[in-house]
């Protein structure tokens, strides 16, 4: 639902603002009246942490387009959560949580959360949530199923009590001494280290549970503070965004003394400045874009299994983000290159190896999920050189080639699956 509200406003011809952008409608007559949408306002805060999506150092309540013009600012509206100014961008991933089983097979989840103006435009924006198999442990003594636990029966004496330390003195019962008598100040125990039982009753503790004391060292009587003037305001401390000037005033009127009360309340106010100018909004880099295809330098020559002729092949990536004359990328450009040999299709042989790494939960919910891992085939690249061209770099092979390490050992398959038991619901 659109919260924001139409507000009409009357002007001369000559004092009409400048409304571009505004959602506004003009009437053609004088004097002039202008319709413009208002939006009511958000809590702008200084600082967003990324890692924990929460906002500090509050400036005040402002319309969020105002808040926003700093994009290392963050606000809260009326939901109460805390919304970045910046560009898209995802949080570290949480911890692990832990099994969700306290016996046998379960998972373990985590997660991350997209921030920003615009949050649903984070990069990948499905990969929310991550997760492995696990497997819990027997938290009780002795686990559920165990028939050999037993019990030795309690036969119950009597405890006789103990009185505890004594408690701190209090403070005197005056600040400072009066004509009649002297304040006293007082310290306290409690038959209670331990306390006596009461089934089958136990002695209580000999003596007395409080004691007193005389004040007879007392300071003069206090002098409670009392507030000098406000100072005026500091100037405007950004020169974009929203800022936060500041006046103070000294508890000097008069200062207390002989341990008098500080002046009650705040020695300092704020107000917010609005520079109607946008912060800097600098550049990020997206993520590579993958290889392409190898080719020669020259045209028309294929070079497909070729172990002489090498060739080249380029990737890309772009800066985003980028507004109001913040920075470009830092890096070295748009374009990666490297020299390569494409081995598409082509047959090469190999031997056998070690098993991949085991792939994360797929999908990261549901019964359905499951993981998988498969054998890698460690292919013989010995008749390729090792490097390509004058300036010998070291040679990349590019492409899917056929694989040729013959039969799997003991009947094997190439691929491995596993269920990921005990995962969560899809929401």
């Amino acid at each position: 639902m659109d919260s924001c509200l139409w507000v009409l406003h009357r002007y001369s011809p000559f004092t009409l603002p400048h409304t571009e952008g505004l959602n506004a409608l003009c009437f053609q007559q004088r004097p002039l009246f202008l319709c413009v949408r208002r939006c009511p306002g958000v809590r702008c805060f200084a600082r967003f942490y990324l890692s924990l999506g929460q906002c500090d150092e509050e400036l005040g309540e402002v319309d969020e387009e105002d808040c926003c013009q700093n994009p290392q600012y963050g606000y809260q509206t009326t939901d109460g959560v805390c919304r970045s100014c910046g560009s898209p961008v995802w949080s570290p991933w949480s911890p692990w949580s832990q099994c969700n089983v306290p016996c046998g097979e379960g998972v373990m989840q985590r997660n991350r959360k997209c921030f920003g103006i615009e949050a649903s435009e984070c990069e990948k924006p499905k990969e929310k949530v991550e997760m492995i198999p696990c497997n819990g442990t027997c938290c009780q003594s002795p686990c559920p199923g165990n028939t050999h636990a037993h019990t030795i029966p309690c036969v119950p004496v009597s405890v006789a009590g103990v009185w505890s330390s004594w408690s701190s003195w209090s403070q005197c019962s005056s600040s400072c001494i009066p004509e009649d008598r002297a304040p006293i100040r007082y310290r306290r125990r409690t038959c209670s280290n331990p306390a006596p039982s009461t089934d089958p009753p136990g002695m209580g503790c000999h003596g007395d549970d409080n004691e007193n004391q005389n004040c007879n060292n007392l300071p003069h009587c206090p002098v409670d503070g009392g507030w000098g003037s406000w100072s005026p305001f500091s100037s405007c401390p950004v020169t974009c965004g929203v800022g936060l000037q500041e006046s103070f005033k000294r508890c000097d009127n008069p200062a207390p003394k002989h341990g008098g009360w500080p002046c009650p309340g705040e020695g300092r106010r704020t107000r917010i400045c609005l520079t109607n100018t946008h912060c800097p909004v600098d550049g990020v880099w997206s993520d590579w874009s993958p290889w392409g295809k190898c080719t020669s330098p020259f045209p028309n020559r294929v070079i497909r299994c070729s172990k002489t002729g090498g060739g080249s092949q380029s990737r890309e990536r772009r800066c985003l983000h980028q507004a109001h004359n913040g920075s470009i990328c830092d890096g070295d450009g748009l374009t990666d290159t490297r020299v390569c040999y494409d081995v598409s299709a082509c047959h090469l042989k190999g031997t056998w190896g070690e098993w991949d790494s085991w792939t994360l939960c797929s999908p990261p919910c549901g019964d359905g999920s499951r993981r998988f891992r498969r054998r890698l085939c460690n292919l013989d690249y010995s008749d390729y050189r090792p490097t390509i061209g004058l300036k010998k770099e070291p040679a990349n092979f590019s492409g899917r080639p056929n694989e040729d390490c013959g039969p799997l050992p003991d009947g094997e398959k190439r691929t491995q699956f596993q269920n990921c038991v005990g995962a969560p619901a899809c929401p």
